[in-house]
């Protein structure tokens, strides 16, 4: 389970869309500052709306991120299950064994 989110998703779509729909754009800074917010979540948010958008390459959209969280949930899943059956493979396979000595 993921950590509290600091600021409420209905800010942070605010926020975007603020910067979005301003002309000319605002400083990120100063907006920040005029939301009450962290210049550096504003960014980051704003960031991940144009990756979201199609307008970014650099950065995977939240689907992206999403599918990939869940991809390697599933792997660690899959991973433990595989242990637990060689385990049991192993103990099965060495009780059934002729040529061990049984007390």
């Amino acid at each position: 389970m993921s950590a509290p989110r600091k600021y409420p998703q209905e800010l942070r779509d605010r926020a975007v869309r603020l910067y979005f729909d301003s002309e000319p754009r605002p400083v990120i800074r100063q907006l920040a500052i005029q939301l009450g917010i962290h210049p550096e979540a504003l960014r980051n948010w704003i960031r991940q709306a144009e990756a979201d958008a199609g307008h970014r390459s650099d950065q995977a959209t939240t689907a992206e991120t999403e599918e990939l969280r869940r991809l390697r949930k599933e792997n660690a899943e899959l991973k433990r299950a595989n242990e637990i059956l060689k385990a049991a493979s192993a103990f099965f396979a060495s009780e059934l064994d002729p040529t061990r000595r049984r007390s």
